[in-house]
């Protein structure tokens, strides 16, 4: 008796610890935040309230001409000085989606299109990347582009899942030291193409499942497809480097937001990006994975 007293003394004192996120259904949430933000758009007042809901508040667009935008209202003011925008509905739907380790931040991207304007801007391409906060699912780095005109596939690619799933991490010493590690791997990408060229740096760094979105009628997916969008070429004559990022505390999910440069001038106006990265876990390089 006295030992049975012991052992439940044993059950009962010992910690219950909670379960990784399971990978797929994490995931599975994320994609269906994304279709069901878009359902809500398609009966908002306008475009840009269809896309506002969504938005984190610290969220980032890439704006050619004028940088980045930054915060929630400087992005949907940008889509307000666009025409498209100004009338009519949105929607979207996603072609694919990864999710970090740690369920915490996750990419989606696919195609969307919008009622109004010009009809040859109607069809675009999107990428997002989101971040899981109280309130659900918000993105925070966001980019649309016109795509080309032709026919493409609507089928979902394969998901992007970890190797395994751990426990979220409430450290900003991990953070940080995820997003420095992230950071060095984009001024490594950089700094490699200043020797190889911009195509050879792109296969280094790519995972063989990347993806390109700037050209073309849907996406360049494949490491093949991707580096046959550049021409050969000797060393880069552009650079780049990060600015800002978020990473998952898992360590294995991050997007890198910055500027490209001309190597000739650093008075112009740079192009801004942002990259996608993923790797197998913290002990492991980064790739990028969409951008």
């Amino acid at each position: 008796m006295v030992r049975a007293f012991l052992l439940a003394l044993l059950v009962v004192a010992a910690p219950v610890w909670a379960k990784p996120v399971d990978r797929r259904a994490a995931l599975d949430e994320l994609l269906a935040a994304d279709r069901a933000f878009s359902a809500a758009a398609a009966t908002a007042a306008d475009p840009v309230a269809g896309l506002a809901p969504m938005l984190d508040g610290d969220v980032v667009m890439p704006a050619p001409g004028k940088g980045h935008a930054v915060g929630r209202d400087a992005v949907l003011a940008v889509f307000r000085e666009v025409p498209s925008y100004k009338e009519g509905s949105v929607r979207w739907a996603p072609v694919r989606g990864g999710i970090s380790a740690d369920g915490t931040q996750g990419f989606t991207y696919g195609f969307l299109s919008v009622t109004g304007g010009d009809a040859a801007k109607r069809n675009r391409k999107y990428l997002a990347y989101w971040v899981k906060r109280p309130a659900g699912w918000r993105v925070v780095a966001y980019r649309q582009v016109v795509r080309e005109a032709g026919e493409v596939s609507t089928a979902m690619l394969p998901p992007s899942l970890p190797p395994s799933a751990v426990e979220p991490v409430d450290d900003p010493a991990v953070v940080a030291a995820h997003n420095q590690s992230l950071a060095a791997a984009e001024k490594a990408f950089s700094d490699r193409a200043q020797v190889v060229g911009v195509r050879q740096a792109f296969r280094e760094f790519g995972r063989e499942d990347a993806m390109n979105m700037y050209s073309g009628a849907g996406f360049a997916v494949g490491l093949d497809a991707v580096v046959a969008n550049f021409k050969e070429e000797g060393p880069a004559r552009i650079h780049w480097s990060t600015e800002r990022g978020f990473a998952a505390s898992s360590g294995d999910l991050g997007v890198s937001i910055g500027t490209i440069w001309s190597n000739d001038a650093r008075d112009g106006q740079g192009f801004p990006f942002f990259t996608v990265w993923r790797r197998d876990g913290p002990d492991q390089p980064w790739r990028y994975i969409a951008e």
